[in-house]
């Protein structure tokens, strides 16, 4: 599998200046995504409050704006599509959750779209056993990246 059987839209409909660039959205979901062996389109928008918060009243009855948002697409029987789904990410959010747990921030945006794609392969935190397993994924492909582990909070 080459990076190019990963196809990512990148959609960006905020106006922050600490985002990360096109290049490290791709190889930050070639890296949740490269061990499937297989190809993989999704798009990742990145938003603002109000649209995050929006989505998150209408699609988890959540009135306030969140970090990510996965939304799977489920291909119809019989059709065969690559298209894995949409992530919408929260600029803001992501930015603000950095710096509150002393984080590199693009450590976290790494974390928020590995995070995302796993949750667009099927896989959740809703146990514990599911959350776990979760976890040691993400901590595995962010080491991979040369970042350190997201569920450790520094106290510095």
């Amino acid at each position: 599998m080459s990076s190019s059987d990963i196809a990512v839209d990148l959609q960006i409909a905020c106006d922050n200046p600490n985002l990360p660039s096109a290049e490290q959205c791709q190889l930050w979901a070639e890296t949740a995504l490269g061990e499937y062996n297989k190809p993989f389109e999704l798009t990742i928008r990145l938003v603002n409050r109000d649209e995050s918060q929006q989505l998150n009243k209408q699609y988890r009855d959540k009135d306030k704006p969140t970090n990510v948002l996965s939304f799977p697409f489920e291909v119809p029987d019989g059709i065969d599509l690559d298209l894995l789904g949409d992530l919408v990410i929260c600029a803001d959010v992501v930015e603000t959750e950095a710096t509150q747990q002393n984080k590199p921030l693009f450590a976290h945006w790494a974390h928020m779209i590995i995070h995302g794609c796993l949750h667009l392969l099927g896989f959740d935190h809703i146990n514990e056993d599911d959350a776990n397993e979760m976890e040691a994924i993400e901590i595995r492909l962010l080491a991979d990246l040369g970042f350190t582990n997201p569920y450790i909070v520094s106290e510095d």
